[in-house]
């Protein structure tokens, strides 16, 4: 973890009863959500916050009674369009920083879901009010 700086948030993957015996971690940074797993040979996958543009709230009973759940976010990403944070404890307070996160780096990029939605070529000049229905 002393490879990153500015850290908002950080736990592991909850497993039997809710206890963190995972070598998942999740790293929430100021500008972008890192998954991070193993132990001896490290897998890192990396979302840029301003790219997230959905994001669902899963609780199960388990999650209910040990205060676990998981966060399923989209993004605008080719590697990575759907990211599952699983297991997560407090999931509830992680989605509101989260959030706030986000859209604290949209507004930094100054990118909204309106510029995010497009076609997959990048045609910027197609008139879609013209197009008969």
């Amino acid at each position: 973890m002393k490879d990153y700086e500015n850290i908002v948030w950080k736990d592991r993957k909850r497993t039997l009863f809710g206890l963190p015996l995972s070598f998942t971690r999740y790293i929430l940074l100021e500008d972008k959500f890192i998954i991070r797993t193993g132990i001896i040979a490290i897998h890192e996958e990396e979302v840029e916050l301003y790219r997230v543009t959905d994001k669902k709230l899963n609780i199960g009973l388990w999650g209910r009674i040990f205060n676990y759940g998981t966060l399923t976010f989209h993004a605008n990403d080719t590697y990575q369009p759907e990211v599952d944070v699983k297991n997560m404890h407090e999931v509830r307070a992680f989605m509101a920083k989260f959030e706030e996160l986000v859209n604290a780096a949209k507004d930094r990029y100054r990118v909204r879901g309106r510029d995010m939605i497009g076609n997959v070529d990048g045609d910027a000049d197609c008139d879609c009010d013209t197009q008969d229905m």
